[in-house]
Order: structure tokens, then sequence, then C-alpha cells
């Protein structure tokens, strides 16, 4: 497959194009926690607190995936634009490789530091007990997950995103069909509860696997994973890390930033943890059009970057830009007219839905100027410059929220934690925009 189509098709119907099956990819990646959460919700509220109390971890193996997975994209796609075929391959074989390395290290540390995790934020050992039982499970396929994020990311390099949506697809229908009769025990299957839950996700898991695996032989791709390749090279290896390494950090910062708002939330009841947790799963499904958007374009700019194409360049990041703030609106309207709805997929408890629906209002009012932060980050992944877009997830994530919810929780109570959403964003679109104009000056001449 001829990859000239990134710098020479109209930018517009290009970004479209690499996105919408980006966008479908994504939502159906939302799905999975989507999907595990409304069945787990059905057992009880401690059921789905238990998610809640796992889900910075799970989204920290998921980070470390699609980080280092950014890693080897950008360097693909470079590679590819400037003809280096050999080193296209290289990256390749020498990032699966790393991939699997990552996949080992964090079933052990996952599985091992979980109950110590646990019991930082919750003393109800029924809860406890419920959230081992599923991050048992998931952790110990830890490597699974892994793998399929890093072939995703392969074939999204050179601009196979199809085969990512069909891959997504296979594996969401997996998980949706296995969640329910697994957790309630329907037909040939015991009754599991949350643990039957983390088996579908795995199972799920195992299928996208599968099929990029499948794919790979049967369709030859531009770049191949060869034993001839797999040869330490410094350079390499340190290319992948500079980029993989802060794009690790950039996703797995939300991580960091939830259980600090978890230790904050905590200390007025655990209905606001699980609130928290709620809004994690619905803003994953509000942010997937944005993230699609910013995964279609990474390898547009990897690619044109590479070729020298640097006025291209800044035409897919403003194109991206404009379509990411639209899509942003559009969450921001749906967070206002059906909030009740939306929290209500989750928990039946009338107060707990108060809590949400509060809560949810709140942080959308930044939802739209996000798309700032958003685009700039993903726009200098794909330029390969990992640093200065982790700068900006730092500032969003860390250096003005956390500061900014302990502050305003002393004086506006748990409401305090959700406006502290909307300063966060406020000001770090400010700072992403100056650092992506400052990053790409050069470049734009």
């Amino acid at each position: 497959m001829d990859q000239t189509f990134m710098k020479e098709k109209n930018i517009l119907p290009l970004v479209l194009s690499m996105s919408l099956p980006m966008v479908i990819s994504m939502a159906v990646n939302s799905l999975y926690n989507i999907v595990d959460s409304y069945f787990v919700a059905k057992l009880s509220e401690e059921a789905m607190t238990a998610l809640a109390l796992v889900y910075p971890i799970q989204n920290l193996v998921t980070s470390i995936g699609v980080g280092f997975g950014i890693g080897i994209n950008a360097l693909i796609s470079f590679y590819l634009g400037a003809k280096e075929k050999n080193n296209a391959h290289k990256a390749t074989t020498i990032g699966m490789g790393l991939s699997v390395i990552h996949g080992i290290v964090l079933t052990i540390l996952c599985l091992l530091g979980m109950p110590g995790f646990l019991r930082m934020f919750s003393s109800n050992e029924y809860t406890i007990s419920l959230a081992l039982q599923y991050s048992d499970v998931v952790f110990t396929f830890a490597i699974v997950s892994v793998i399929g994020i890093s072939f995703e990311k392969v074939f999204q390099a050179v601009g196979r995103m199809k085969v990512s949506m069909f891959s997504m697809i296979c594996g969401f229908v997996t998980n949706i069909v296995l969640d329910p009769l697994m957790i309630f025990g329907i037909g040939p299957f015991p009754t599991m509860g949350i643990r039957g839950a983390a088996i579908a996700t795995v199972l799920g898991q195992f299928v996208s696997m599968a099929v990029y695996i499948i794919i790979y032989f049967v369709r030859p791709m531009p770049v191949k994973i060869k034993m001839s390749y797999m040869v330490p090279d410094k350079l390499m290896i340190k290319r992948l890390y500079s980029v993989g390494i802060p794009a690790t950090l950039n996703m797995a910062l939300p991580s960091l930033l939830i259980s600090a708002l978890n230790g904050i939330l905590a200390e007025f009841s655990e209905k606001y943890v699980l609130v928290l947790g709620v809004y994690y799963k619905l803003q994953t499904f509000i942010y997937l059009s944005a993230n699609g958007i910013i995964q279609g374009i990474r390898p547009l700019v990897g690619y044109n970057y590479g070729a020298g194409e640097h006025k291209r360049v800044d035409k897919i990041f403003r194109t991206a830009m404009k379509l990411t703030v639209s899509i942003m609106i559009l969450g921001t309207i749906l967070a206002w007219v059906i909030p009740y709805q939306l929290i209500g997929l989750f928990t039946a408890n009338p107060e707990t839905i108060k809590i949400g629906v509060t809560a949810l209002r709140y942080i959308s009012c930044g939802f739209a100027v996000s798309a700032v932060s958003v685009t700039c980050s993903g726009a200098l992944e794909g330029l390969g410059k990992g640093m200065p877009s982790l700068f900006i997830s730092l500032s969003r994530y860390v250096v003005i929220i956390i500061p900014a919810a302990y502050i305003l929780s002393r004086f506006i109570d748990a409401n305090g934690v959700w406006a502290a959403f909307v300063v966060a964003e406020f000001v770090t679109a400010i700072y992403a925009y100056i650092t992506y104009k400052k990053n790409t000056k050069i470049e734009s001449k």
C-alpha cells in the first residue's frame, strides 16, 4: 500500500478519512468500559464503586500500552515519509518486542500492588474483595491488552485505520455478548458476578489481538516484524522512548489525577468517589470523537513532517482544531440536555444521580476549550516532540487542577473539585497553544 496519499490528498477529506474509522474505534473502545459498568451496576452500588477504584490502574496499563504505541507510530510514520523503509521495519520490530516486555512487567506489578492500592481509598472490605475479583483477572492478561494496542498503532501508522476499527468491533461484540451471560449466569455459564465482567473484557481483548495478527499475515503491510531486525539499536530505542515515555505519562496522568481527587472526595462521601468514576466512564465516550481525530492526524503529521511538508502539517493541525472544538461543543450540549439519563446508566440511587448531574454540568463547561489542549498535544506527539506535549498534560492533569481542587473544596465542598476541572482547562488551553506555536515556529517558515 502506497502512503503518498498522506501528502497528496486534500486536507479535510484526508483528515476525515483517517479519523472517522478511529472515531468508531474509540467509540467501541469506550463501550468496553461502559458495557462492563452498565451490567456491573445491576449487581450493586458496591460493585460499581469497586470498578471505580480499579479504573485508575486499569487506565494506567492502557496508558502505557497506548503511550509507547504512539512512539512506535510516530517513528514508523516519520521513516515512511522520509523513504527510510529499513528503519521503519526496525522501529516496528523493536517496538513490538519492547511492548511484550512492558506487558509482562505490568502483569507482575499490578497483581502484587492492587491490594495495597485499594486500601488507600476504601476501608470497606466487601468493596475491596469485589475490586480484587475484577482486577486479578484483568491484570493477569495485561500483556494481551498491550500487544493488541501496539498492533493497533502499527496499522494506524501505515494508514490502515479500517483494520483498527474492525478489530475493535470484533472485540467489543465478543465483550457485549459475553458480559450478561457471564455476570448473571445465563445459558451454559455459571453466575460469576463481577469476575464474569472481567473475563468477558479479557476475551474481547484476545479477539482484537487475534484479528490484528491474522490480518498482518493475510494482507501484507509496508512494515514487517522480523527477527533479523530484533538487534539492539541504542539510537532507535532512544527515539522510541523519547516519544513513548512522554506519551505514556500523558496518558497515565488521568490515573494520577483520579487517585488524587478520590483522596479529596473521600473526605465528603464515598458517593463522590463513585460519581468521579462514573464521570470518567462517560468522559471517554464524550471525548471519543475528539480523540479519534487526534489518532487520525498523528500519522498524517508524522508522515508530512518526515517528507518536509511543513505547511501541510500546519493545515492539518488547524483542520483538526476546528473539528475537535465542534465535537466538544456537542458534548457540552448533551451534558446539559440529558445529564440525568447519562448518570442513570450507572446508578439508580437518587442522591448519587443528583451529585452526578451537578458534577457533569460543572465539568462540561470546560469541554469546548479543552479541545485546544487535546489537539496541540496530539499534534506535537505526531511531530515526535514528546516533552512539550507532556508539559501540556502535566499542566492539565496535575499542576493546576489538583491544587485548585483542594483549595476550592475548602470553600464550596465537593463542588470545588468539579469547578477545578474548568479552571484547569482554560489555563491549560492558553499554555498549550503558546507551546505548540513555539515548537512549530521554525517548521512553519
